[in-house]
């Protein structure tokens, strides 16, 4: 939400500033395209204690089931 304030402001910005329209354009595309790209990392980072828990999770399942197919000998 705070990204689109961003882009909605940074428009207005360049509008009133009497830059022409196909500037104002570009510099939307360009600003929504770095917003989009700092979205998704911070999403990452949100999540990432989850995707970690996840992963050792995945892990130690994997190790301990290995462990008992190696000890029953199957």
């Amino acid at each position: 939400m705070l990204e689109l304030i961003f882009i909605l402001v940074f428009t207005a910005t360049l509008l009133v500033t009497g830059i022409t329209m196909v500037t104002v354009f570009a510099a939307t595309g360009i600003a929504l395209v770095v917003m989009f790209l700092l979205g998704m990392v911070g999403a990452v980072l949100k999540l990432l204690p989850w995707l970690i828990v996840i992963a050792l999770g995945i892990w130690f399942l994997k190790t301990s089931s290995l462990s008992l197919v190696i000890s029953n000998g199957l």
